[in-house]
Protein backbone atom coordinates (compact mmCIF):
# COMPACT_ATOMS: atom_id res chain seq x y z
CA UNK A 1 0.00 0.00 0.00
CA UNK A 2 1.31 3.62 -0.92
CA UNK A 3 2.24 5.69 1.83
CA UNK A 4 -0.44 9.07 1.77
CA UNK A 5 0.66 12.13 0.39
CA UNK A 6 1.69 14.67 3.83
CA UNK A 7 0.24 17.72 1.55
CA UNK A 8 -3.27 15.05 2.04
CA UNK A 9 -2.44 14.06 5.29
CA UNK A 10 -2.55 18.03 7.01
CA UNK A 11 -5.45 18.70 3.75
CA UNK A 12 -3.74 21.72 2.46
CA UNK A 13 -2.31 22.10 -1.18
CA UNK A 14 1.16 21.67 -2.29
CA UNK A 15 3.30 24.45 -1.46
CA UNK A 16 1.08 26.08 1.16
CA UNK A 17 3.33 28.17 3.28
CA UNK A 18 4.05 27.60 7.06
CA UNK A 19 1.66 29.73 8.06
CA UNK A 20 -1.03 27.43 6.30
CA UNK A 21 0.81 24.22 7.44
CA UNK A 22 1.08 24.86 10.89
CA UNK A 23 -2.53 26.28 11.31
CA UNK A 24 -3.50 22.86 9.80
CA UNK A 25 -0.97 20.61 12.20
CA UNK A 26 -2.61 22.27 14.82
CA UNK A 27 -5.99 22.06 14.27
CA UNK A 28 -5.58 18.29 13.09
CA UNK A 29 -3.05 17.61 16.33
CA UNK A 30 -6.23 19.10 18.85
CA UNK A 31 -8.47 16.91 17.64
CA UNK A 32 -6.34 13.42 17.35
CA UNK A 33 -3.79 13.84 20.11
CA UNK A 34 -3.92 10.32 22.17
CA UNK A 35 -4.56 12.47 25.33
CA UNK A 36 -8.01 13.96 23.60
CA UNK A 37 -8.44 10.09 22.96
CA UNK A 38 -7.87 7.60 25.70
CA UNK A 39 -7.69 4.13 24.76
CA UNK A 40 -8.68 5.54 20.46
CA UNK A 41 -5.89 3.72 18.69
CA UNK A 42 -7.16 4.75 15.26
CA UNK A 43 -6.80 8.43 16.76
CA UNK A 44 -3.09 7.61 17.92
CA UNK A 45 -2.23 6.29 14.18
CA UNK A 46 -3.74 9.31 12.61
CA UNK A 47 -1.75 11.63 15.14
CA UNK A 48 1.25 9.70 13.91
CA UNK A 49 0.74 10.20 10.70
CA UNK A 50 -0.07 13.86 11.47
CA UNK A 51 2.72 14.40 13.37
CA UNK A 52 5.46 13.10 10.50
CA UNK A 53 3.69 14.98 8.16
CA UNK A 54 4.35 17.98 9.76
CA UNK A 55 7.63 17.27 10.43
CA UNK A 56 8.83 17.19 6.99
CA UNK A 57 6.42 20.23 5.79
CA UNK A 58 8.01 22.52 8.63
CA UNK A 59 11.32 21.95 7.84
CA UNK A 60 12.59 23.68 4.70
CA UNK A 61 15.57 21.26 3.91
CA UNK A 62 13.10 17.98 4.40
CA UNK A 63 10.35 19.67 2.81
CA UNK A 64 12.70 20.57 -0.72
CA UNK A 65 13.39 17.03 -0.68
CA UNK A 66 9.85 15.44 0.21
CA UNK A 67 8.91 18.11 -3.28
CA UNK A 68 11.54 16.58 -5.40
CA UNK A 69 11.69 12.87 -4.42
CA UNK A 70 8.22 12.38 -2.77
CA UNK A 71 8.28 9.48 0.27
CA UNK A 72 11.48 8.21 -1.28
CA UNK A 73 13.93 11.18 -0.06
CA UNK A 74 13.18 9.69 3.55
CA UNK A 75 12.72 5.73 2.81
CA UNK A 76 13.22 3.25 5.29
CA UNK A 77 13.31 6.39 8.11
CA UNK A 78 16.34 7.86 7.15
CA UNK A 79 14.82 10.76 9.15
CA UNK A 80 15.96 9.47 12.30
CA UNK A 81 12.39 7.97 12.84
CA UNK A 82 10.48 11.19 12.93
CA UNK A 83 7.01 11.11 13.51
CA UNK A 84 6.94 7.96 15.81
CA UNK A 85 6.70 9.29 18.96
CA UNK A 86 4.63 11.65 20.23
CA UNK A 87 4.35 14.49 23.32
CA UNK A 88 1.94 14.79 26.04
CA UNK A 89 -1.27 17.13 24.67
CA UNK A 90 0.11 20.07 26.82
CA UNK A 91 3.55 20.37 24.68
CA UNK A 92 1.37 20.79 21.52
CA UNK A 93 -1.04 23.73 22.95
CA UNK A 94 2.66 24.97 24.25
CA UNK A 95 3.98 24.87 20.92
CA UNK A 96 1.42 26.65 19.73
CA UNK A 97 0.24 29.10 22.26
CA UNK A 98 3.14 28.88 24.94
CA UNK A 99 2.13 27.99 28.81
CA UNK A 100 0.74 29.31 31.33
CA UNK A 101 4.09 29.82 33.48
CA UNK A 102 5.73 32.11 30.59
CA UNK A 103 8.34 29.67 29.75
CA UNK A 104 10.45 29.94 26.34
CA UNK A 105 12.76 27.85 25.12
CA UNK A 106 15.49 28.53 22.22
CA UNK A 107 15.16 26.32 19.34
CA UNK A 108 17.77 25.85 17.25
CA UNK A 109 17.39 23.72 13.77
CA UNK A 110 19.29 20.37 13.69
CA UNK A 111 21.16 20.23 10.09
CA UNK A 112 19.45 17.14 7.89
CA UNK A 113 20.04 13.70 8.02
CA UNK A 114 21.24 12.09 4.98
CA UNK A 115 20.96 9.18 3.39
CA UNK A 116 23.71 7.04 1.77
CA UNK A 117 23.42 3.72 -0.45
CA UNK A 118 26.79 1.81 -0.15
CA UNK A 119 26.56 -1.57 -2.21
CA UNK A 120 29.72 -4.16 -1.05
CA UNK A 121 30.85 -7.67 -1.67
CA UNK A 122 29.11 -11.05 0.55
CA UNK A 123 33.09 -11.36 1.39
CA UNK A 124 33.03 -7.86 2.92
CA UNK A 125 30.27 -8.57 4.61
CA UNK A 126 31.74 -11.40 5.89
CA UNK A 127 34.81 -9.92 6.98
CA UNK A 128 33.65 -6.30 7.78
CA UNK A 129 35.49 -3.54 6.26
CA UNK A 130 36.32 0.10 6.36
CA UNK A 131 35.02 2.24 3.38
CA UNK A 132 35.64 5.63 2.29
CA UNK A 133 32.46 7.56 0.95
CA UNK A 134 32.15 10.63 -0.62
CA UNK A 135 29.31 12.77 -0.58
CA UNK A 136 28.12 16.33 -1.27
CA UNK A 137 26.61 18.27 1.75
CA UNK A 138 26.86 21.18 3.75
CA UNK A 139 29.58 21.60 6.18
CA UNK A 140 30.40 24.31 8.21
CA UNK A 141 31.69 27.45 6.60
CA UNK A 142 35.22 27.66 7.73
CA UNK A 143 35.76 31.39 6.37
CA UNK A 144 33.04 32.30 9.49
CA UNK A 145 33.69 28.81 11.70
CA UNK A 146 29.86 28.97 11.56
CA UNK A 147 29.10 31.89 13.20
CA UNK A 148 27.77 33.45 9.77
CA UNK A 149 29.61 36.85 10.71
CA UNK A 150 32.24 37.69 8.67
CA UNK A 151 34.42 38.76 11.51
CA UNK A 152 33.56 37.34 14.16
CA UNK A 153 31.73 40.27 16.00
CA UNK A 154 28.46 41.35 14.17
CA UNK A 155 26.57 39.08 16.19
CA UNK A 156 24.25 40.49 18.68
CA UNK A 157 20.75 39.25 20.51
CA UNK A 158 17.95 39.85 18.73
CA UNK A 159 15.54 43.05 19.51
CA UNK A 160 12.78 41.56 18.83
CA UNK A 161 12.69 38.63 21.66
CA UNK A 162 15.48 39.44 23.31
CA UNK A 163 17.44 36.35 23.14
CA UNK A 164 14.58 33.73 23.42
CA UNK A 165 13.88 32.74 19.88
CA UNK A 166 10.30 33.27 20.81
CA UNK A 167 7.61 36.56 20.97
CA UNK A 168 4.56 36.36 22.76
CA UNK A 169 1.42 38.36 22.24
CA UNK A 170 -2.18 38.67 24.36
CA UNK A 171 -4.84 37.55 22.42
CA UNK A 172 -8.49 37.05 25.11
CA UNK A 173 -7.58 34.59 27.59
CA UNK A 174 -4.35 33.42 25.38
CA UNK A 175 -0.71 34.47 25.57
CA UNK A 176 0.14 33.19 21.80
CA UNK A 177 3.85 32.15 21.53
CA UNK A 178 5.35 32.27 18.04
CA UNK A 179 9.01 31.44 16.74
CA UNK A 180 10.48 35.04 16.55
CA UNK A 181 10.15 36.53 12.68
CA UNK A 182 13.42 38.76 12.69
CA UNK A 183 15.49 35.63 14.10
CA UNK A 184 14.10 32.54 13.29
CA UNK A 185 13.90 31.83 16.77
CA UNK A 186 17.69 31.64 17.15
CA UNK A 187 17.63 34.25 19.85
CA UNK A 188 20.31 36.44 17.56
CA UNK A 189 20.92 38.52 14.40
CA UNK A 190 23.52 38.99 12.44
CA UNK A 191 24.91 42.12 10.96
CA UNK A 192 27.36 41.54 9.40
CA UNK A 193 26.87 38.40 6.85
CA UNK A 194 30.17 36.39 6.25
CA UNK A 195 30.90 36.94 2.47
CA UNK A 196 31.17 33.11 1.99
CA UNK A 197 28.43 31.52 3.70
CA UNK A 198 25.86 34.28 3.47
CA UNK A 199 25.38 34.46 7.15
CA UNK A 200 24.27 30.36 7.11
CA UNK A 201 27.05 29.69 8.55
CA UNK A 202 27.65 26.65 6.10
CA UNK A 203 28.60 25.77 2.70
CA UNK A 204 28.39 23.29 0.15
CA UNK A 205 31.26 20.90 -0.53
CA UNK A 206 32.25 17.04 -1.31
CA UNK A 207 32.88 15.09 1.62
CA UNK A 208 35.23 12.02 2.41
CA UNK A 209 34.70 10.01 4.97
CA UNK A 210 35.47 6.33 6.24
CA UNK A 211 32.94 4.17 7.37
CA UNK A 212 33.07 0.81 9.62
CA UNK A 213 30.73 -1.78 8.26
CA UNK A 214 30.62 -4.24 10.99
CA UNK A 215 30.90 -8.65 10.28
CA UNK A 216 28.13 -9.96 9.67
CA UNK A 217 26.08 -6.84 8.11
CA UNK A 218 23.09 -8.24 5.93
CA UNK A 219 21.08 -6.80 2.78
CA UNK A 220 18.94 -3.98 3.83
CA UNK A 221 21.16 -3.01 7.03
CA UNK A 222 20.74 0.13 7.85
CA UNK A 223 23.17 1.74 10.07
CA UNK A 224 23.45 5.46 11.49
CA UNK A 225 26.64 7.02 12.51
CA UNK A 226 25.79 9.95 15.02
CA UNK A 227 26.65 13.39 13.76
CA UNK A 228 28.35 13.05 9.84
CA UNK A 229 24.79 14.45 8.12
CA UNK A 230 25.06 17.84 7.41
CA UNK A 231 25.95 20.57 9.25
CA UNK A 232 23.45 22.23 11.42
CA UNK A 233 22.90 25.81 10.79
CA UNK A 234 24.92 28.91 12.50
CA UNK A 235 26.71 26.04 14.49
CA UNK A 236 23.94 24.07 15.37
CA UNK A 237 23.88 20.51 16.23
CA UNK A 238 24.43 18.46 13.28
CA UNK A 239 22.35 15.91 11.62
CA UNK A 240 22.49 11.90 11.21
CA UNK A 241 24.53 9.76 8.19
CA UNK A 242 22.35 6.70 7.23
CA UNK A 243 23.93 3.79 5.63
CA UNK A 244 21.33 1.65 3.65
CA UNK A 245 23.92 -1.80 2.58
CA UNK A 246 22.92 -4.18 0.04
CA UNK A 247 24.90 -6.98 -0.64
CA UNK A 248 25.76 -7.98 -4.38
CA UNK A 249 25.23 -11.31 -5.80
CA UNK A 250 27.62 -14.01 -5.60
CA UNK A 251 28.44 -16.48 -8.50
CA UNK A 252 28.51 -19.77 -5.82
CA UNK A 253 27.05 -19.14 -3.07
CA UNK A 254 23.18 -17.51 -1.97
CA UNK A 255 22.44 -15.86 1.41
CA UNK A 256 19.63 -16.73 3.73
CA UNK A 257 19.92 -14.84 7.46
CA UNK A 258 23.57 -16.25 8.24
CA UNK A 259 23.31 -19.21 6.60
CA UNK A 260 24.98 -20.17 3.42
CA UNK A 261 23.65 -21.93 0.23
CA UNK A 262 25.97 -23.48 -2.40
CA UNK A 263 24.34 -25.58 -5.38
CA UNK A 264 27.21 -28.30 -6.08
CA UNK A 265 26.90 -30.96 -9.11
CA UNK A 266 27.86 -34.36 -8.55
CA UNK A 267 28.45 -36.88 -11.05
CA UNK A 268 25.85 -40.14 -11.29
CA UNK A 269 28.44 -42.06 -10.31
CA UNK A 270 29.63 -40.84 -7.09
CA UNK A 271 25.99 -40.39 -6.31
CA UNK A 272 25.22 -44.23 -7.11
CA UNK A 273 28.33 -45.12 -4.94
CA UNK A 274 28.99 -42.86 -2.57
CA UNK A 275 32.26 -40.89 -3.07
CA UNK A 276 33.57 -36.96 -1.52
CA UNK A 277 33.87 -33.44 -2.87
CA UNK A 278 35.89 -30.74 -1.58
CA UNK A 279 33.55 -27.29 -2.17
CA UNK A 280 34.48 -23.89 -1.16
CA UNK A 281 33.31 -21.73 1.88
CA UNK A 282 32.54 -18.46 1.95
CA UNK A 283 35.48 -18.11 4.75
CA UNK A 284 37.55 -18.45 1.42
CA UNK A 285 38.77 -21.91 2.60
CA UNK A 286 37.65 -25.82 1.52
CA UNK A 287 35.69 -28.33 2.98
CA UNK A 288 35.86 -31.85 1.92
CA UNK A 289 32.39 -33.43 2.35
CA UNK A 290 30.78 -37.05 2.07
CA UNK A 291 28.23 -37.90 -0.58
CA UNK A 292 26.08 -40.72 0.71
CA UNK A 293 25.65 -43.96 -1.20
CA UNK A 294 22.60 -43.28 -3.34
CA UNK A 295 22.24 -39.85 -3.14
CA UNK A 296 19.17 -37.57 -5.18
CA UNK A 297 19.27 -34.35 -6.49
CA UNK A 298 17.92 -32.05 -4.14
CA UNK A 299 19.70 -34.03 -1.17
CA UNK A 300 21.15 -31.22 1.50
CA UNK A 301 24.61 -31.75 3.44
CA UNK A 302 24.87 -29.46 6.47
CA UNK A 303 28.15 -27.74 7.64
CA UNK A 304 27.76 -26.29 10.98
CA UNK A 305 29.33 -23.09 11.43
CA UNK A 306 30.22 -22.57 8.35
CA UNK A 307 27.74 -19.72 7.46
CA UNK A 308 27.78 -15.96 8.02
CA UNK A 309 29.03 -14.28 11.08
CA UNK A 310 25.80 -13.26 13.49
CA UNK A 311 25.85 -9.58 13.42
CA UNK A 312 27.59 -8.01 16.91
CA UNK A 313 27.53 -12.27 17.68
CA UNK A 314 30.32 -14.99 18.23
CA UNK A 315 27.90 -17.42 16.74
CA UNK A 316 28.17 -18.13 12.69
CA UNK A 317 26.02 -19.83 10.40
CA UNK A 318 25.70 -22.95 8.60
CA UNK A 319 26.51 -24.04 5.08
CA UNK A 320 23.79 -26.23 3.45
CA UNK A 321 24.87 -27.51 0.33
CA UNK A 322 22.40 -28.84 -2.07
CA UNK A 323 23.91 -31.88 -3.87
CA UNK A 324 22.99 -31.75 -8.08
CA UNK A 325 22.96 -35.42 -9.51
CA UNK A 326 24.41 -34.75 -13.14
CA UNK A 327 23.27 -36.68 -15.92
CA UNK A 328 26.28 -37.84 -18.09
CA UNK A 329 26.18 -36.40 -21.83
CA UNK A 330 28.77 -36.91 -24.83
CA UNK A 331 28.63 -40.72 -24.34
CA UNK A 332 31.34 -42.63 -26.52
CA UNK A 333 29.83 -45.83 -28.11
CA UNK A 334 31.47 -47.90 -24.94
CA UNK A 335 29.47 -45.90 -22.44
CA UNK A 336 26.49 -46.25 -23.78
CA UNK A 337 26.89 -50.17 -24.16
CA UNK A 338 27.58 -49.65 -20.33
CA UNK A 339 24.81 -47.94 -19.64
CA UNK A 340 22.49 -50.18 -21.79
CA UNK A 341 23.58 -53.04 -20.09
CA UNK A 342 23.10 -51.50 -16.78
CA UNK A 343 19.76 -50.54 -18.03
CA UNK A 344 18.92 -53.82 -18.78
CA UNK A 345 20.14 -55.25 -15.72
CA UNK A 346 18.25 -53.21 -13.65
CA UNK A 347 14.76 -53.59 -11.43
CA UNK A 348 12.29 -51.74 -9.36
CA UNK A 349 14.46 -51.86 -6.20
CA UNK A 350 17.25 -49.38 -8.30
CA UNK A 351 14.66 -47.20 -9.05
CA UNK A 352 12.45 -47.21 -6.12
CA UNK A 353 11.11 -43.63 -6.45
CA UNK A 354 10.73 -43.50 -10.41
CA UNK A 355 8.37 -47.38 -9.90
CA UNK A 356 6.78 -45.86 -7.11
CA UNK A 357 5.18 -43.00 -9.32
CA UNK A 358 4.75 -44.54 -12.27
CA UNK A 359 2.57 -46.94 -10.29
CA UNK A 360 0.38 -44.17 -8.77
CA UNK A 361 0.31 -42.77 -12.35
CA UNK A 362 -1.25 -46.05 -13.46
CA UNK A 363 -4.03 -46.24 -10.56
CA UNK A 364 -4.55 -42.96 -11.92
CA UNK A 365 -5.37 -43.30 -14.85
CA UNK A 366 -7.45 -46.62 -14.21
CA UNK A 367 -9.37 -44.61 -11.56
CA UNK A 368 -10.58 -41.96 -14.93
CA UNK A 369 -11.57 -45.35 -16.80
CA UNK A 370 -14.17 -46.43 -14.20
Amino acid sequence: MSKQDFYEVLGVNKGADNSTLKSAYRKLAMKYHPDRNPGDKSAEKKFKKISEAYDVLSNPEKKSAYDQYGHDAFNSGQTGGFGEGFGSFSDIFEDFFGDFGGRTQQRQEKGQDLKYELSISLREAYLGIKKEISFETLVTCSHCNGSGSEKGEGISTCPTCGGSGRTRASQGFFTVERTCPTCSGTGQVITDPCSVCNGDGRVRKQRNIEVNIPTGVDDGSRIRISGEGAAGKNGSESGDLYLFVSIDSHELFERDGNNIYCNVPVSMVDASLGGSVEVPTVSGGRAKVKIPVGTQTGDQLRLSGKGMPALRSVSFGDMIISLIVETPTNLTDSQRAILKEFSEQSGKENNPEGDGFFSRVKDFWDDLKK
